[in-house]
């Protein structure tokens, strides 16, 4: 059985949203009137599929063991005219921060970055029309229905990006939850142990009436940007933060070069990304009050100093924490805000595409229906000659001249296409 305490922040889903329903086809029925008139409602029409972001949601765990989302199909239409039921509409909850991608051209279908932000991702499809509908002047007793748009199952990638303004990185066991847990009211597990954090943890920072937020990171390693350790599962989470609090454990009481480890983690960010290697950082010297800690600080910050802001302290009990947090405020002061992710905002997908149709005898003539008609009723104008090409043409390439022809069609035999009505001509 999968270990649910596994922090899990990409997903793949499958949706689909609901088929439209078949329109009726009946007619009026009395006694000794056996068929006084056509009377099939239309199918209502099948529901949508919505995702919206949810903040008390932490990460897509519940993805890993649910991952099949349909909403509801329209009903039939009824008699009487009486319409048929609409489909449910599927809200799909997802944490704050999601990325949503399109599995198969990995187009970003949308950035949930705020509370209650909601997408359409999936139209339902509609519903056919009842065979009232196809009643004219000429036609009376129409003999038929529409049926309902079918819809496709799509996949989808679900993507939890962290949403912070100060990310804390550092090596494993470093004291980033151990800092995270002073300045703010974050309650992170801590133990001495490497790997103590496997999820972001984020924390509310206050700063006199002001707040920003920070996220602990999970520790890196070497070859955390080619996938290692955690390597990819929490590098993107970075990628949200507007600057960095680098986290040092100065002391070397595991053996380790505070320089070097700070070395090694810049290299990770710059290999795995520029823009991540180009945010302003400002560096943490922890464990201050280890025995003989001075001169590593001495040694730190006479290489680096110049181009980074260090702050010595010990997370444990807070020492030298007030003036990081006033420098880390002031410095997001100076800052642009995080930006969302950029997104095809028109990008939803439309019914199945399958432009289907029907041919029915009325009498003797040839009535075509289905969404291949609807497509070309919305689309073909009477009036203009290179439309009118255009609806030929499709005919042709989508098969129904051919049908009318096995059907034993007949030079000037009467074709209805929707409201269109026109001869025949081999």
């Amino acid at each position: 059985m999968a270990d649910r305490n596994v922090f899990t922040d990409k997903v793949k889903i499958t949706i689909k949203s609901g088929d439209g329903g078949d329109g009726m086809n009946s007619f009026k029925a009395f006694k000794g009137k056996p068929a006084c008139g056509p009377d099939g409602g239309d199918g209502g029409d099948g529901g949508a599929v919505y995702i919206v972001a949810d903040s008390g949601m932490n990460d897509l765990l519940f993805f890993r063991y649910t991952y099949k989302f349909f909403a509801g199909n329209g009903e039939r239409g009824g008699t009487n005219k009486c319409f048929g039921r609409g489909g449910d509409d599927l809200y799909i909850k997802v944490p704050v921060g999601t990325v949503v991608k399109d599995a198969e051209t990995d187009t970003v279908i949308c950035d949930l970055f705020s509370e209650n932000e909601k997408k359409l991702i999936a139209e339902g499809g509609r519903g056919g029309k009842g065979n009232v509908r196809f009643t004219t002047a000429r036609r009376h007793a129409p003999n038929f229905a529409q049926k309902g748009e079918k819809t496709e199952p799509h996949t989808l990638i679900l993507e939890l990006k962290v949403i912070a303004d100060v990310g804390i990185i550092g090596f494993p066991n470093v004291g980033k939850s151990t800092l995270l847990s002073k300045i703010s009211a974050a309650r992170p597990k801590i133990a001495n142990y490497h790997f103590t954090t496997l999820s972001p943890n984020l924390g509310v920072v206050k700063y006199y009436d002001n707040s920003f937020v920070a996220a602990d990171i999970p520790g890196l390693i070497e070859g955390a940007a080619e996938g290692a350790g955690l390597g990819h599962d929490f590098l993107r989470h970075i990628e949200r933060t507007r600057m960095l609090l680098h986290v040092v454990d100065v002391s070397g009481c595991e053996g380790r070069d505070p320089v070097e480890d700070f070395k090694k983690i810049n290299a990770e960010l710059s290999a795995y990304s520029k823009v991540l290697a180009s945010l302003p950082q400002v560096v943490a010297l922890n464990k201050c009050d280890v025995y003989g800690v001075e001169e590593n600080v001495k040694v730190f910050k006479k290489k680096y100093s110049r181009k980074y802001k260090i702050f010595p302290i010990t997370a444990v009990n807070g020492e030298g924490t007030d003036k990081l947090v006033e420098h880390l405020f002031n410095t997001l002061l100076m800052l642009p805000p995080v930006k969302r992710i950029e997104s095809d905002e028109n990008f939803t997908y439309t019914k199945s595409g399958n432009l289907d149709y029907e041919i029915y005898m009325d009498g003797e003539a040839y009535v075509i229906v289905g969404s291949l008609v609807d497509m070309l009723c919305r689309n073909v104008a009477l009036n203009d000659p290179d439309s009118m090409t255009y609806f030929q043409k499709i005919l042709r390439e989508k098969g129904v001249i051919s049908k009318l022809r096995q059907m034993g069609i007949k030079e000037n035999d009467t074709v209805i296409v929707g409201d269109v009505e026109f001869d025949f001509v081999n």
